[in-house]
């Protein structure tokens, strides 16, 4: 006698992306998630990686070159450079992931909201993302600090809310997309609620395009905040951040000690690459997965 496995009904129309089975690309993204580990490993375990105190003034050592004391010399106020660096790791990383979260989050409640009910709803969400994109992001952050402080908590917010079209559009073009499906409307049949559909299949499987996109806000976010920090927005002094050491080191740049301000344009160069790659590998893998 045999026995037949029947699966609910709608299960054979349900789709799923493999978020590893996406992730997996050449050589290109191997180098790129292995520099965003090491430097997420950097970032936590600064207290034990760094051999300074990266806010100790010593006066006596401005502008020291590369030495077996300080392997990258020393900026202007004597503060070791690397110390600084390994320091930094954390403000210039958690930082722009503030930002994509806050937009990811505002990005998919209103990219979801807005194709599921159409109508008026999705006429207002759509005028309010555009009114939005009309304010740069860099000016929308000079904005909030002029009226509130300089800082991370005033940065972090308006670039969160300029970032938030982006994946708002993305979402509702991807939600739009997956609520016509026939395993949507094998769903509703059966009796489950939008909310239960929603978060139990459609985020999942719009989750990687998502991703992609986030990825590369995250790349574009580094930047802002590093330019906001550099014109003094940002991040404060002493707090080590690598915006704001490219701003310190711009006198020693001209004085002939160029590592304290190259140094950390280097490892935001070699972020946002890493995370622009990452981004457009799931990005091109997505699109030949709907081929």
């Amino acid at each position: 006698m045999s026995v037949t496995a029947h699966a609910p009904a709608g299960a054979s129309l349900i789709r799923r992306r493999g978020l590893p089975r996406l992730l997996r690309g050449g050589t290109a993204t191997t180098l790129s998630i292995g520099v965003l580990v090491l430097l997420v490993l950097v970032a936590v375990f600064a207290p034990w990686l760094a051999g300074h105190d990266p806010n100790a003034v010593s006066l006596t050592q401005s502008l020291k070159g590369p030495s077996a004391q300080h392997l990258l010399g020393t900026d202007q106020s004597g503060r070791d450079t690397l110390s600084r660096l390994i320091w930094g790791a954390r403000t210039s990383l958690l930082a722009p992931l503030g930002v994509v979260v806050g937009a990811t989050v505002l990005g998919l409640a209103v990219g979801v909201v807005s194709a599921w009910r159409g109508g008026w709803v999705d006429a207002l969400l759509s005028r309010v993302i555009e009114l939005i994109f009309a304010f740069p992001g860099v000016l929308l952050a000079i904005l909030l600090v002029a009226v509130l402080s300089a800082g991370l908590g005033s940065t972090v917010p308006a670039l969160a809310i300029a970032y938030t079209p982006y994946l708002a559009r993305l979402t509702r073009g991807a939600a739009l997309s997956e609520r016509h499906r026939p395993y949507v409307r094998a769903l509703e049949l059966q009796g489950f609620s939008a909310v239960s559909i929603i978060v139990r299949h459609v985020l999942p499987n719009i989750a990687p395009l998502v991703l992609a996109q986030a990825s590369l806000c995250f790349g574009y976010a580094m930047i802002d905040l590093a330019g906001l920090s550099f014109l003094g927005f940002g991040v404060q002094p002493p707090q080590a951040d690598w915006g704001a050491m490219i701003s310190e080191g711009e006198v020693a740049l001209l004085q002939g000690a160029p590592l304290s301000a190259l140094a950390p344009g280097a490892l935001i160069v070699a972020a946002v690459v890493a995370f622009s790659l990452i981004g457009e590998s799931v990005a091109d893998r997505i699109r030949k997965a709907d081929r």
